[in-house]
């Protein structure tokens, strides 16, 4: 009986390094959010009378230098609106009564800073100044960590699911069959389990649940239709697309603007940053417009849909390439 040869040393290297490689790429698509992302350019209303809103607003750049970007209102009635619609972070309302509006369920980092300013306002009018959570967090995510983390498990069941469909699954329309199939029970079972049992979410339970199957079929349904138009080499988009580029620019549990440009923006076209943007939305800002974030999430879906039905005339090529050469000999002997 001869031994197992033993793997080349170049080869055992060649490994390692490959590796250590793709190990710092994850690393640094991960980590790369936290290190590189600041408060920037958040938008905050200021509602008062215009000989008021200047100089505090040049004072707020002076002490805060490039964190705001400042959006002015004509009343206090005019900045809940804006908070309510998600047009501003939070609000602060100079005047006879001065007050400072957040809005925790929006982003628990911006409600902090505007409490912050609480003191130096009240120094500055020499009266108290009351803050008012206008949107406080849910009891049953009361740090807004669940609604904060809940990209990455989308991704991996998206991920999970499209992977598992196109290597198991035979036939192109039986792999958009399971796809779309295992997207609407997936979302009926995510949304339970955070809005039913978590009490994470807020809003329409149906809402939620097609949100969370329209991101589910976003991600699988973008791997199943690669594979069926490249083949097994499309598994390996899943990973590069949605775990190491969309999924870290989420800004799911951050304003996105903190994110260089136009990475946080271009996060909210990516389906993990457009799935925790609509759930945020639909829990604690209804009155907000959602429609970009819809097409978003809705563009992608499509998109594997989409390349699913073009992998079935890939599929039809191919048997019909077969099945005439299967025929080209038999021609040939007659």
């Amino acid at each position: 009986m001869h031994a197992q040869p033993h793997t080349p040393w170049r080869r055992l290297l060649g490994l390692g390094v490959g590796l250590a490689a793709a190990l710092t790429v994850l690393v640094l698509a991960f980590l790369w959010p936290a290190v590189t992302s600041e408060p920037h350019d958040l938008p905050v209303a200021v509602a008062g009378p215009s000989a008021a809103v200047g100089p505090f607003t040049q004072a707020l750049e002076e002490r805060a230098p490039g964190v705001f970007d400042v959006v002015a209102a004509q009343d206090r009635s005019a900045a809940v609106d804006l908070v309510q619609t998600r047009d501003v972070y939070g609000a602060v309302v100079l005047g006879a009564q001065p007050e400072i509006l957040t809005a925790s369920g929006g982003s628990p980092l911006v409600a902090q800073q505007l409490t912050a300013l609480a003191p130096a306002l009240q120094a500055q009018v020499g009266a108290p100044v009351p803050v008012t959570d206008l949107v406080p967090l849910l009891e049953g995510d009361p740090r807004g960590a669940i609604l904060g983390a809940v990209t990455f498990p989308l991704v991996i069941g998206g991920m999970i699911g499209g992977i598992a469909i196109s290597l198991t699954v035979v036939g192109v329309w039986r792999r958009v069959t399971a796809v779309v199939g295992y997207s609407v029970l997936g979302g009926l079972a995510v949304a339970g389990v955070l809005q039913g049992w978590f009490g994470a979410l807020a809003g329409s339970y149906a809402v939620n649940a097609g949100i969370v199957g329209l991101a589910i079929l976003a991600i699988a349904g973008v791997i199943v239709g690669c594979v069926s138009v490249v083949g097994r080499a499309g598994v390996a988009i899943g990973p590069v697309l949605f775990l190491l580029v969309a999924n870290p620019i989420a800004s799911a549990a951050q304003p996105w603007q903190m994110l260089p440009a136009p990475w946080g923006a271009i996060g909210q076209w990516m389906p993990p940053g457009a799935a925790a943007a609509l759930l945020r939305d639909e829990s604690y800002f209804p009155a907000a417009d959602t429609t970009q974030l819809w097409v978003a999430l809705a563009s992608w879906a499509l998109l594997g849909l989409l390349l699913g039905t073009l992998g079935q005339f890939r599929d039809a090529g191919a048997a019909t390439r077969a099945a005439v050469e299967e025929a080209t000999p038999e021609l040939a002997s007659v």
